[in-house]
């Protein structure tokens, strides 16, 4: 991949961060069978019911870029996120500025830009044409980055005595509840990087 691609995603991950901090995930399963078992399809997508998950498309946003665009792009993506939201911009979920040090889920935000880098890193790692499995797997590893990075970050606030709430109900908040969506969200992206790398003959 090229200097010029790795910075086009680079840009692309920051844009695609920041838009999906606001973006809550869904999910559309249809109803594919009917009340006497028949195979029917939805008349339109608007009779497909969507279901909520309890997460936003953030981390989504850093694993694809991290498929798509290495290991560089999506460290220097996530580097970019982070500075733009330290420096006063409203881009983080509970806004910004240097005092978001304090929030509990800034570790979750640190964990970005390692997780964004291993993502990058295992999924350009084979030589020949990646696989859907191997990119679910460096999406994966991207996210159990992302949550030691937030266990170690709520814990070292907790030893500093920086936390309102209890450590364990922190961690169930954000880490435990979040898990089951997020790990639909790795797959999401392991299948839209796994199609778009076709598409791109990379």
């Amino acid at each position: 991949m090229s200097p010029l691609d790795e910075f086009l995603w680079a840009i692309l991950g920051l844009l695609l961060t920041v838009a999906g901090t606001f973006m809550e995930a869904a999910i559309a399963i249809p109803n594919l069978l009917n009340e006497e078992g028949q195979l029917v399809l939805p008349s339109s997508w608007a009779a497909v019911p969507v279901y909520p998950l309890p997460v936003s498309y953030q981390v989504a946003a850093v694993l694809l870029v991290g498929c798509m665009g290495g290991r560089q792009a999506a460290a220097l993506s996530q580097l970019a996120y982070l500075i733009l939201g330290l420096s006063g911009f409203q881009v983080f979920s509970q806004g910004g500025g240097l005092d978001y040090w304090r929030e509990p889920t800034f570790g979750y935000l640190l964990g970005f830009v390692p997780a964004a880098w291993v993502c990058g890193w295992l999924a350009f790692r084979p030589q020949r044409r990646v696989s859907l499995e191997w990119l679910a797997l460096s999406g994966l590893a991207g996210l159990v980055l992302i949550h030691v990075c937030g266990a170690l970050y709520l814990s070292g606030l907790a030893l500093a005595g920086q936390l309102s709430q209890p450590l364990v109900e922190l961690l169930e908040q954000y880490s435990l509840f979040a898990l089951p969506g997020q790990l639909v969200i790795v797959c999401l992206v392991a299948a839209v990087a796994r199609v778009l790398r076709l598409i791109l003959l990379y």
